[in-house]
């Protein structure tokens, strides 16, 4: 039995005054009175608990502005954009000129059915960030595959830059090389200058660190060294380290899955350019405050090289004059043979390389086989 009922019966019944009931219930008389009024207006109705909701809420988003809600959802998720409350929130605002806060806008998704509930996440505040001050400070590069409408292979090669998030080159290739790298880092550098600095992980095309000292540096290590830029790498097997352009990726990926597939690679090229044109100048990133990557990367001013004298690359290597007599060398990515003469067939040899200086030895009497200034234009270095 409800209080409500015990307060009534106890005036009605009883007849009792409304200050002895007040007091025995700890109720004040005016609440007394307010149940027994009601009582008598409405009969039975009176014992059931009423309901706390406000009669009006001033607050509440209209139906009209959760039908744009629902519409920013649907519309940009099938775009293959980012579809979460801030980026919704943000297009309200910019489109219709509406305020509406990230957390309204996710209960009105909600409601909808358009969440999907998750199970809970490690906290945002847990995560150690890092990221470059100024633009061109950093710039983070990896590769991605993915297929063309017939199925066969193609991979995507991006350079980001680690303040802004600004894509700087996004290119499609058959297959990324190391020449394909230092290409496509030229051409970026030439249009947006050249970066302090250079994160990657740890693939053959930047890095031969871990190549066993065999074929010396790539191109790209090269390159980076000549013009005075700074490299770094990941640790292995902890791609977290070179994060933004992993997230960058998959932003892209999830983009063209929204998207027929390309036929070849220059049609893949037009695709990744329209997104391109679309993450840079017209996507909010949540990073960056809702701005947009080209704005961010235009407002500060760009870092660029310690200029430096590139050391002399050092390295001893080991061979075997073949039957043409000649040994192998790579040099900047590149493959050349050293002519040393078909009399020294089968001879082993120790080459002593200082850049572009190389000593040939023989293995056995340590006597100086052939001296030459090694021509990066020729694949064949001749004896004379």
């Amino acid at each position: 039995m409800s209080r409500n009922r015990l307060v009534i019966m106890a005036v009605v019944v009883e007849g009792r005054t409304h200050a002895d009931v007040a007091a025995q219930y700890g109720l004040s008389r005016s609440w007394v009175t307010k149940l027994v009024a009601r009582w008598r207006a409405e009969g039975e109705a009176a014992f059931e608990p009423r309901s706390r909701r406000p009669r009006s809420s001033p607050a509440r988003v209209p139906d009209a502005v959760t039908d744009l809600v629902v519409g920013l959802r649907i519309e940009l998720a099938a775009q293959g954009l980012d579809a979460g409350p801030a980026t919704i929130a943000w297009h309200l605002e910019r489109r219709h000129q509406i305020m509406v806060s990230p957390s309204t806008i996710r209960r009105r998704l909600v409601a909808a059915g358009l969440v999907t509930p998750e199970p809970a996440k490690r906290p945002r505040s847990s995560y150690v960030r890092f990221a470059a001050d100024l633009p061109n400070e950093t710039w983070q590069t990896d590769f991605t595959h993915t297929r063309l409408a017939d199925r066969a292979p193609a991979e995507i090669l991006t350079w980001l830059d680690d303040c802004s998030r600004y894509a700087l080159s996004v290119t499609a290739h058959r297959r990324v090389s190391g020449p394909a790298v230092a290409d496509t880092f030229t051409k970026a550098a030439d249009q947006h200058g050249c970066p302090a600095s250079v994160l990657s992980d740890n693939a053959m095309v930047y890095t031969t660190r871990y190549a066993g000292g065999r074929g010396g540096k790539n191109a790209l290590e090269t390159l980076l060294a000549d013009l005075g830029v700074a490299q770094k790498h990941s640790r292995p097997n902890h791609p977290r380290t070179c994060g933004k352009v992993e997230r960058f990726q998959q932003t892209l990926k999830k983009w063209l899955a929204a998207r027929p597939p390309a036929h070849s690679v220059d049609q893949l090229q037009a695709h990744l350019d329209d997104f391109t044109d679309e993450y840079n100048n017209r996507r909010p990133h949540r990073s960056l405050g809702r701005s947009t990557p080209a704005v961010a990367y235009r407002r500060l001013p760009k870092a660029t090289p310690q200029p430096h004298n590139s050391p002399t690359h050092h390295r001893v290597r080991t061979d075997r004059v073949d039957k043409t007599g000649s040994v192998t060398l790579r040099h900047n990515g590149r493959l050349h043979h050293i002519g040393i003469g078909r009399s020294h067939t089968g001879t082993p040899v120790i080459l002593l390389i200082a850049g572009l200086n190389i000593r040939v030895i023989d293995h056995d009497t340590g006597e100086l086989i052939r001296a030459l200034t090694l021509n990066p234009q020729r694949d064949y270095q001749p004896q004379n």
